[in-house]
């Protein structure tokens, strides 16, 4: 198969509690994943942060990333993201200047203002959160300056930083399912990462309209984006269309408030969906990419060119953990990760 050479691949984790299983399974499973994707020549494993879920055991992005880093050897490690406004712009930012002294170099910081379950939940987490853009702007700008070390007279930076300090910094990105944040991520020189997991309408505009307000900061030259997308990838269409009608009725559960574990196979066999089902299957059908590893190279290299970015995030969930292993491993034999890998660290050692 004729691969896109332009194209890496990365992986959001949210560590899904499967069907009769625990959240200690989910969590080794996670670990597991992210030997695979190491050994695959993935570029980044990102986990994800969501609260007050029976679902998904991601709570704490920072820890979970802290293990993941001793348990793998290159790719980078990073949060997808965390839920910014729930936390002191202080405590993230030593937070990861310790995973970046762990973990030189392979330090991904993403953030993201939703509040990554409940409205109730997030006043839990921080009572003074008031779900304000400027105050989330003001985070990111005292995340930048605890992160630079800047001295700035007659503020807070003056005389607290963020310990312990590196030699080098967390790369940081904004997540979103809408526009907003990649304005954010223009105006202070951030990396954009778009959710079309979440939103599948409008991803290559908002992109685009990064890329076109982008200013240079200290951190990042020019403007660096990439989309995340559910997916699923099998051996066969059958298998690929069971995968996805599992996912389906997990997206509409979701949308409903439902809450719960994915479906399993026979609860997918035995749903009746109506016809105000059918049109939410509709809606939903541009938050995931499913097939064969042909139809979904085809997919993800038509997605890359109208976004206009060579990373595309995976986001795999399906009820069989093997199921979930094969995906990921059809994906990166049919963009030839190995190989693309092997060439990378023989330019390395030329250059």
């Amino acid at each position: 198969m004729n691969s896109s050479p332009q194209i890496r691949l990365n992986v959001l984790d949210q560590s899904p509690i499967r069907p009769g299983s625990t959240a200690r399974q989910a969590l080794l499973e996670t670990v597991e994943l992210a030997q695979l994707a190491d050994r695959l020549g993935y570029t980044r494993f990102w986990v994800s942060e969501h609260h007050n879920s029976d679902a998904l055991a991601g709570s704490a992005p920072e820890v979970l990333i802290a293990h993941l880093g001793g348990q793998t050897q290159r790719i980078r490690l990073g949060s997808g993201g965390v839920m910014l406004p729930h936390y002191s712009a202080l405590k993230v930012a030593e937070s990861f200047r310790l995973l970046e002294n762990l973990f030189p170099g392979r330090i991904d910081l993403g953030m993201g203002r939703a509040p990554g379950g409940d409205r109730l939940t997030a006043h839990a987490l921080n009572p003074s959160n008031t779900f304000n853009e400027q105050d989330f702007v003001e985070q990111l700008l005292d995340l930048q300056a605890y992160l630079r070390d800047d001295k700035v007279p007659d503020t807070i930076h003056e005389q607290v930083m963020a310990a312990p300090q590196a030699p080098t910094s967390p790369e940081l990105w904004l997540l979103s399912s809408s526009g907003q944040s990649g304005l954010f991520a223009a105006h202070l020189g951030m990396a954009f990462s778009f959710a079309q997991f979440i939103n599948g309408n409008g991803g290559p505009a908002a992109v685009r309209q990064y890329r076109e307000r982008f200013r240079p900061s200290k951190e990042l030259a020019a403007p660096l984006a990439n989309v995340a997308v559910f997916l699923i990838c099998a051996d066969t269409e059958a298998k690929a269309q069971e995968l996805r009608a599992a996912m389906d009725l997990m997206l509409l559960r979701f949308g409903k408030g439902e809450r719960g574990t994915f479906p399993s196979t026979e609860e997918v066999a035995a749903y009746q969906f109506t016809a105000q089902d059918q049109a939410h299957l509709v809606f939903n059908r541009n938050r995931v990419v499913s097939g064969t590893p042909a139809q979904v190279h085809a997919q993800l290299t038509k997605m890359a060119a109208e976004y206009d970015v060579d990373e595309i995030t995976a986001v795999t969930i399906t009820a069989d953990f093997q199921d979930r292993l094969r995906s990921y491993e059809l994906l990166a034999e049919a963009f030839e990760l190995e190989s693309m890998g092997k060439l990378r660290e023989q330019q390395v050692v030329v250059f």
